[in-house]
């Protein structure tokens, strides 16, 4: 699969202090990447490198198969979306005014406006001046934003980080769908739940390294413990080994209608963090 994103020997010191350290990593074309760490890990700095908001101490970066250098700032940001802790909006200007200035900006019609306000449950708020608007929607408002010019890249620093569980379901659904649709979405996160969700690999940061790099499913396969719990009918919880005996023990409680639930122990994302790290998110 064609890589969009390129990284090599990537480091990042601002005086005396690295804060990235000679991290390597390729996003896929159409993937969702997440990239997981406490926060201080390195996450947010990675992105602002990425978007050219900050400049690299060393490292080589490609993107669109072209070195980040030489990419032409205006055509770049055509072909990128981007969310970030230092995006803003204009207060005194409705929602939709907001995003109308964006769509002459991009060349889109503003008929997109609709749409993206759907996408992050907010259309029927989009006559509201954004200085009224909470964190969370102003969030969703600057997300919204992102998606407009429906972009081949998506870089998402935290986008639900002020979010309530309803309104994240329904960020998570607009970002499947975009997903699905062709654009590739680089994510930055310490949610590992929003992680298991959304991304096809994940890569875990840690005091500015990269401490492992795979999909949820094969990580959570490898750091498995190959156990399986069981609820029975009379209270008790056991544990059983995931293999031929323990096989045998869940066919007995099934056949004896014992077994009330059954639950294989796969590591959580968090669980495998944690592990490998020795620190919590």
């Amino acid at each position: 699969m064609e890589n969009i994103i390129e990284v090599r020997n990537l480091t990042k010191a601002f005086s005396n202090k690295v804060v990235l350290k000679d991290i390597n990593f390729e996003v896929r074309k159409g993937e969702t990447f997440g990239f997981l760490g406490p926060s201080g890990s390195g996450k947010t700095t990675t992105i602002k490198i990425l978007t050219s908001q900050l400049l690299h101490t060393k490292g080589e970066i490609n993107i669109f198969n072209q070195p980040l250098e030489k990419q032409k700032n205006y055509y770049y940001l055509k072909r990128v979306g981007i969310l970030t802790d230092n995006s803003t909006l204009y207060d005194r200007l409705s929602v939709y005014d907001n995003l109308l200035l964006y769509c002459k900006l991009y060349g889109v019609s503003s008929k997109r406006i609709d749409e993206v306000l759907k996408d992050v449950n907010l259309l029927k708020d989009k006559k509201t001046v954004v200085l009224k608007l909470s964190k969370g929607m102003k969030q969703r408002v600057v997300l919204a934003r992102a998606l407009l010019h429906k972009p081949e890249i998506l870089f998402l620093d935290e986008p639900t980080s002020a979010l309530d569980p309803v309104n994240t379901k329904h960020i998570y659904e607009g970002l499947k769908r975009l997903n699905r649709e062709g654009t590739t979405i680089f994510l930055t996160t310490h949610d590992m739940s929003e992680a298991e969700e959304l991304c096809d690999r994940v890569a875990f940061l840690d005091q500015g390294k990269i401490k492992l790099l795979d999909s949820p499913r094969n990580l959570r396969l490898k750091f498995s413990k190959g156990s399986i719990s069981l609820t029975l009918k009379d209270g008790k919880t056991l544990t059983v080994k995931n293999d031929e005996e323990g096989g045998k023990q869940i066919y007995n409680y099934i056949t004896n209608d014992e077994l009330i639930s059954i639950h294989s122990n796969e590591p959580t994302l968090g669980d495998i963090f944690v592990q490998l790290t020795g620190s919590e998110l």
